[in-house]
């Protein structure tokens, strides 16, 4: 991490707030409940509390934090402020615990925050990953114990296997070669469901790059081509045709699920998914560094919110 902690953006509430509204508001304020953009006031003095804007169309008014994550949250903007960059700067995510102490929270508190920000990182309507000539690897793996059945057809429950298929929770993940990822939690895994999330998140004039698993077959040739590499057999690259990029994204998240949080829910696992591929699709290696990775989620943060009681989010979007 390189967060410079003696800045005043994470001491200074009245700095803390600028920086929200610099980077949420470059053009100026425009009010979250009509999307009013001129004639919007700010109200001063010691009758309003600070950082508060009046909308003269809508007469609603509003702060920095309103329609975004934040939004009806008692904590300072300050903490906000370091929890946004804590959580954009380390690689392998930083636990509740962790940020209970470092921001003298409780530790509720530091996990409802630590949410809202993986909800500030999901992207909404991203762009198809690849396209003409580009590579996208795409390979599945399982992680955790899984809480809720397989269930087949006419409510047939799956019974274990012994490779463990039915006991752990299944991922996709989708890499664009030198580009971005999309990590999907999905209830099983069959030919079906890999076919949903490879032709909503990759762009089918890409070049795909999977393993010999016959899951991959027919929807491969949806694609400008199909390359395998055959693991059974040792084999892990031939020429530039491999998934070492897509598996090397699921060795991070392992690594920072089982070093870092250690446990998470079935329900929330979504959200650790989009938590890191947040950070792998802005890493240093694109030229994005902790300090804009940090804004980049600040601005995600908009249009949307969640409630403690519901684990589903609202978006605006």
């Amino acid at each position: 991490m390189s967060i410079d902690l003696t800045d005043p953006i994470f001491h200074d509430e009245e700095a803390a707030r600028k920086h929200f509204e610099a980077i949420r508001w470059p053009h100026g304020p425009f009010c979250p409940h009509c999307g009013e953009a001129r004639n919007v006031t700010r109200l001063e003095g010691q009758h309003h509390r600070d950082g508060l804007h009046q909308c003269n169309s809508c007469r609603g008014a509003f702060t920095v934090t309103n329609g975004s994550v934040m939004e009806r949250s008692h904590v300072p903007l300050s903490k906000w402020a370091a929890a946004f960059h804590l959580m954009a700067a380390s690689k392998k995510g930083v636990s509740a615990h962790q940020l209970s102490r470092m921001l003298d929270v409780t530790y509720k508190t530091a996990w409802f925050m630590a949410h809202r920000i993986r909800e500030a990182m999901r992207p909404v309507n991203p762009s198809p990953l690849g396209g003409e000539g580009k590579v996208v690897e795409v390979d599945e793996a399982y992680h955790g114990k899984r809480e809720t059945p397989v269930v087949l057809s006419r409510g047939r429950v799956a019974k274990p296997t012994k490779s463990g298929g039915n006991k752990k929770r299944p991922i996709v993940a989708l890499v664009e070669r030198g580009g971005e990822v999309r990590a999907k939690h999905v209830p099983h895994v069959t030919a079906k469901n890999l076919r949903d999330v490879m032709v909503r998140n990759a762009d089918r004039k890409s070049r795909l790059h999977t393993d010999e698993s016959p899951l991959y077959t027919v929807v491969g040739t949806e694609f400008a081509t199909h390359e395998t590499v055959n693991h059974g057999a040792k084999e892990y690259a031939r020429s530039d045709v491999t998934t070492n990029t897509v598996e090397g994204f699921f060795g991070i998240f392992k690594r920072g699920m089982v070093g870092v949080y250690q446990h998470c829910g079935e329900q929330h696992l979504q959200r650790y998914l989009d938590e890191f591929a947040f950070r792998y699709s802005n890493r240093s290696k694109l030229g994005i560094e902790d300090t804009q990775r940090a804004a980049i989620a600040i601005r995600g943060a908009e249009g949307k919110r969640i409630t403690y009681r519901g684990p589903r989010s609202t978006t605006n979007a």
